[in-house]
């Protein structure tokens, strides 16, 4: 069987992806080393750190909103598709980790794109209002901003290796669930 090679810039990519997980502070030479390719070679992809961390950035949102479409496509309701993405997002957590650690909200695409993700679990959040899964006396901000929050503690929680990814979903749904239903 013939061995499948990343391209030097998808190899800086997830090299990236785990050593920022690990140590968010690593060098790019740290990157360039562990992708098995040159500084010469990382710099020709990606000038700056600032202009890696907005590829990496790119990439965990395109997964994270693939992975979240997957896993809701068969939802019934507004409601299951929140839990469904829930469950989805936690695997995501040594891809996702650094967006918490790393700011990149000085790059107006990435912004936007992190503003349309936020308005559509808005929409998400209204629609499963409608359905009568929310306290009327809680805000649609207040709903989202606990629903991000809880799933970094689900991150961090298995992180540490105190929760399997499904059990740490169990856990933080349970709690949004009695927390913000009605």
């Amino acid at each position: 069987m013939k061995k499948i090679k990343l391209s030097s810039r998808k190899a800086i990519i997830e090299a990236a992806f785990q050593t920022y997980s690990q140590r968010p502070g690593a060098s790019l030479g740290d990157i360039a080393e562990y992708a098995g390719v040159g500084r010469a070679t990382l710099h020709r992809h990606f000038s700056s750190r600032k202009e890696l961390m907005a590829a990496l950035a790119k990439t965990a949102i395109e997964e994270l909103n693939e992975c979240v479409e997957a896993a809701t496509i068969g939802a019934q309701s507004h409601t299951e598709g929140l839990k469904l993405a829930l469950a989805a997002i936690i695997p995501l957590a040594n891809r996702q980790w650094f967006l918490s650690h790393e700011p990149v909200d000085d790059n107006q695409e990435i912004v936007a794109i992190y503003e349309a993700h936020i308005a559509e679990l808005h929409s998400e959040i209204e629609a499963a209002r409608a359905e009568g899964t929310f306290a009327p006396d809680l805000s649609t901000r207040w709903i989202s901003e606990v629903y991000e929050n809880l799933i970094y503690t689900a991150w961090t929680m298995v992180r540490e290796d105190e929760a399997t990814s499904s059990q740490a979903a169990e856990i933080v749904w349970r709690i949004f669930m009695k927390g913000a239903s009605k």
